[in-house]
C-alpha cells in the first residue's frame, strides 16, 4: 500500500466538492469579505451560508476574524498549495505512462510487427 501525507487533504477536496464553497473562494481570492458579502450572491439563509464557511474554515481554506461588530473571512492558501502539489504527482505520473504507452504503440504497424519487421509479442495467456 502507497503511503502519502495527508496534510488535510480529505477535508480540503470534501470542501472543495461544493459549488457554493467554491464560489466563496473564488470571491475571497479577491480580498477579505465580510459574512454579508460572501452571503450577497446566494439564494440561501445566513445561517446556511455560514454552515459552508464552517465547513472552509475547518479544512482551513479561511479563518474569520472579527473587526468591530463585522466578522471577516480571510483565504488562507496553504491547503490548497497542498491539494495542487498532490495533484501535480499524479498529473507527471499518469502523463508518464501515457508517454509510455504512446512510444510503445508506436513501434508496431497496423500489421502488428515492429518497425524491424519482428512480430508483436503474443500478450495473452496460455492454457
Amino acid at each position: 500500500m502507497v503511503k502519502y501525507q495527508d496534510h488535510g487533504l480529505d477535508a480540503t477536496f470534501a470542501a472543495l466538492a461544493d459549488p457554493t464553497r467554491r464560489a466563496i473562494l473564488a470571491r475571497l481570492t479577491l480580498g477579505d469579505a465580510t459574512v454579508g458579502e460572501l452571503a450577497s450572491p446566494f439564494d440561501m439563509s445566513l445561517p446556511a451560508v455560514s454552515k459552508h464557511l464552517g465547513v472552509l474554515e475547518d479544512a482551513g481554506l479561511l479563518t474569520r476574524h472579527k473587526d468591530g461588530r463585522v466578522r471577516r473571512c480571510h483565504l488562507e492558501p496553504e491547503p490548497m498549495r497542498h491539494a495542487a502539489h498532490w495533484i501535480e504527482q499524479y498529473r507527471q505520473f499518469w502523463e508518464g505512462q501515457l508517454d509510455s504507452l504512446a512510444k510503445y504503440l508506436e513501434t508496431y504497424d497496423d500489421k502488428g510487427e515492429t518497425d524491424d519487421g519482428s512480430s508483436k509479442p503474443d500478450r495473452r495467456k496460455r492454457r
